[in-house]
């Protein structure tokens, strides 16, 4: 079988048919996520990511797949429940974790589900033509930056003993800026943070004499020899790479094309596991002790984020090795991920790839890595003749 017919089926047959339509919660909009192997219900909670996320999916294959009127009608009932119930009227920000009705639960630190609302509505206003939501798109976005880099405005994690930054905000809003541009067209702020988040993942966290993507850095970007500071996860950093390699096709940049790759080659030899397969959660900079329990579990969206990236490195170089590479991983992933009997992919392996939860969804978990990597790995693959 033909690679783009293998990730459109994949796709289509599997995944969309799983999620769909036994996710729509007809009673109170939105999206239901939390399903066991065979689609049951095990938690009716919702994630308000989930929303934004389920939602920018949706609405991306009506985009560039089909203009299918139900993909339409779901996503705009994933927006609606946003609008009533995702966000805390006390500051404006986004709630994590609200019942099935939309009453919170939740609210963390951390500002994520801002970012998944901007990418939904940019993608709603290029679908509709909604100014409205163009409008709502940039100011997610522009609530989403200002939380995660005005110095205080995040309460700390820790005390201010020991200062540290993530990898994490800034490939999010590497990434959500880059979508708003594909949808909404290119403007001067999206540009700015592109340029600036793509300059600190390489200034920061990218480590060319360990030949590393750190995770978690000094204010300096400076190792910090304990627990958290050697922290890398491979599937982050590789995450990382792709979106970096996609700016470089954008702009036709060798030196960003060059960057993403180097990113893709350390942390794929960092983190995959040469004994079972499959890519680590955590590993240690230092290759000392990890004190996460789970960090030789493989889960799953880290092998999602890998097979976009080594197929697209593939696309830009075409060095053969990153075939190679895609191929030991999807080989690897669909047989251990997967499922023939109810379609989906399971959340979480143990290192020697035995199902370590039955979850097809999670409040983490839901319709977004593996439907994006199953996208965009078949757009490739049709470029490429594959």
């Amino acid at each position: 079988m033909k690679l783009e017919d293998f990730y459109h089926r994949q796709l289509t047959q599997d995944c969309l048919a799983f999620w769909f339509p036994r996710s729509i919660d007809e009673e109170h909009g939105g999206f239901l996520h939390c399903f066991d192997r065979d689609g049951t219900l095990v938690d009716s909670d919702k994630s308000v990511w989930a929303q934004g996320r389920m939602s920018w999916m949706l609405l991306s294959l009506y985009l560039d797949d089909e203009r299918r009127p139900e993909w339409l009608s779901w996503a705009e009932s994933g927006l609606t429940f946003l609008e009533r119930h995702g966000v805390d009227p006390s500051d404006g920000r986004m709630y994590f974790h609200v019942q099935r009705d939309g009453t919170p639960i939740r609210k963390r630190r951390y500002a994520y589900s801002e970012s998944f609302a901007a990418i939904a509505y940019a993608a709603h206003a290029a679908a509709t033509a909604s100014d409205q939501s163009a409008a709502r798109a940039l100011h997610w976005f522009e609530r989403f930056v200002a939380w995660n880099f005005t110095p205080g405005l995040m309460p700390a994690k820790f005390t201010d003993a020991r200062p540290m930054m993530g990898l994490g905000p800034r490939m999010i809003t590497l990434v959500t800026a880059q979508e708003l541009s594909l949808r909404l067209g290119e403007q001067p702020v999206l540009r700015a943070w592109v340029d600036r988040c793509i300059d600190e993942i390489q200034r920061y966290f990218v480590k060319a004499e360990q030949c590393v993507v750190m995770e978690t850095v000094g204010m300096n970007g400076e190792i910090l020899d304990h627990f958290d500071g050697r922290l890398l996860n491979p599937g982050h950093a590789i995450e990382g790479a792709w979106f970096i390699m996609e700016e470089s096709r954008r702009r036709n940049s060798s030196e960003l094309l060059k960057l993403g790759c180097d990113m893709l080659d350390w942390m794929w030899e960092r983190g995959w596991d040469k004994e079972y397969g499959g890519l680590f959660y955590f590993r240690d900079v230092y290759d000392k002790p990890l004190h996460e329990y789970w960090h030789h579990m493989k889960f799953w969206w880290p092998h999602d984020e890998a097979l976009i990236a080594t197929l697209k490195a593939y696309q830009l170089t075409g060095r053969e090795k990153y075939l190679q590479w895609h191929e030991q991983l999807r080989e690897w992933s669909f047989s251990h991920f997967g499922d023939p009997d109810h379609g989906e992919w399971y959340g979480y392996l143990q290192r020697d790839g035995s199902i370590s939860s039955t979850l097809k969804g999670s409040l983490w978990k839901s319709f977004f890595h593996h439907p994006r990597a199953l996208w965009l790995c078949r757009d490739m693959a049709r470029t490429l003749g594959l």
